[in-house]
């Protein structure tokens, strides 16, 4: 406690000195905060988009089915998959696909084009599809009509009333081949499904493609994403993984994970140059600290003083400062990121039209996450500790009378 009393009360022996370092630390605290929030921010708003578009956080697939997406590689799931998913607390909602490849016709033009036989109204919750409908409706669950994606359709030029030649291969080598209506026409943010992508009752997909009762995924909406690990790892050890494969985003999804990499690796250089800044700002207080202090050490050293100690002391001191610019950092950021979660930057001309043409809102909005906060406060306090290493080396090497002649 005396040790302690001492390094609080040295840290205010020169006020200025101590606010310069307690306010540099503040500064990379604040800023380092600010521009990894709205970094992960956009990350999450960026996953939160790709996966409520198609693959959702977590599917159960036929095992092997990712590596060859044939629809002899579906599967009818048994009952116990199905009581487990909903059972799960953290699961809200399942939705059973049966997705294959056709080849499309129309008068004298065919193009190929992925076929996906849903429940509308699940994937409706998922995909938010109502608001993207611009002609027609949803087709009922027991009909045989199409909904199918805008560039398709103006591709063909169909409309409404319209009918689309479907061909490909069923299950098994089954024929999957027939003319069916379209009731509904979708506009898709994803340029590459927005050109091939047909919906069609699940009933009549399974019928077509000659696999009855079979599915390709069941795709699962869960509640809270911060939880996908373990809710993973919870299905995961009750899934017989010899029949079922259990993929999450980050597998379904391996582009998205790169672009954000490689977007995350240049955030970390700048905040790595910012703190190479504050580690200098900070190491040059020290030096002045100690250049200053060196007559004090060698009293103290000469009067019985151990060198223990007055590293110890003097280490204190460092984190004492060090702590207190990281609770003003994280006190000071902490309505910032709330302000900036709850109003989002939100782009405009140009740059907002390019960014909803890929299907992304576009806003850039900080993240609440406290382990952002968390993280840096320790980085910080690192680099703090780090930087005393030089007034240890000093105080270890002290002759008191030199030190008291300087």
């Amino acid at each position: 406690m005396m040790i302690l009393k001492m390094a609080w009360r040295n840290i205010w022996r020169n006020k200025r000195r101590s606010i310069i370092t307690i306010s540099s630390i503040f500064c990379a605290v604040f800023f380092a905060v600010f521009a990894r929030s709205f970094q992960i921010g956009v990350y999450d708003k960026m996953v939160s988009n790709m996966v409520g578009m198609y693959t959702g956080y977590l599917q159960i697939q036929q095992e092997g089915f990712w590596q060859e997406q044939s629809i002899d590689n579906s599967f009818v799931p048994d009952q116990s998959v199905r009581d487990l998913l909903d059972n799960h607390n953290n699961i809200d909602e399942y939705n059973t696909r049966l997705e294959s490849f056709a080849l499309t016709a129309s008068e004298n033009l065919t193009k190929g084009a992925i076929v996906m036989g849903v429940n509308f109204e699940k994937e409706d919750l998922l995909m938010d599809l109502s608001p993207k409908i611009r002609a027609g409706e949803f087709p009922n669950e027991i009909s045989s009509s199409l909904l199918i994606s805008e560039g398709l359709a103006d591709y063909y030029e169909l409309n409404i009333g319209d009918s689309l030649i479907l061909l490909g291969q069923g299950f098994h080598g089954a024929s999957a081949n027939g003319i069916f209506p379209i009731q509904g026409i979708v506009k898709l943010p994803m340029p590459n499904l927005n050109d091939r992508l047909v919906f069609m009752p699940i009933l009549a997909a399974q019928e077509l493609f000659a696999a009855p009762e079979r599915i390709t995924s069941m795709v699962l909406q869960i509640d809270e994403p911060s939880k996908l690990n373990k809710i993973k790892t919870d299905l995961g050890g009750k899934l017989n993984r010899d029949t079922y494969d259990l993929l999450d985003w980050k597998q379904l999804l391996p582009e998205l994970v790169q672009t954000i990499q490689a977007d995350s690796a240049g955030g970390i250089i700048i905040l790595g140059i910012l703190y190479m800044i504050v580690t200098f700002g900070i190491l040059g207080t020290l030096l002045m600290m100690t250049a200053e202090r060196m007559y004090e050490f060698g009293i103290l050293v000469s009067i019985g003083m151990r060198k223990g100690k007055l590293i110890l002391t003097v280490v204190l001191e460092s984190l004492m400062m060090g702590v207190l610019g990281v609770i003003f950092g994280v006190i000071g950021i902490t309505p910032v990121r709330y302000y900036f979660y709850l109003n989002p930057i939100r782009l405009q001309a140009k740059a907002a039209d390019s960014i909803e043409a890929f299907g992304f809102e576009p806003v850039i909005p900080a993240s609440l996450d406290p382990q952002i906060a968390i993280n840096h406060a320790a980085i910080v306090l690192l680099i703090v500790l780090l930087c005393t290493l030089y007034p240890i080396a000093v105080i270890l090497k002290l002759k008191p009378i030199k030190a008291m002649r300087s």
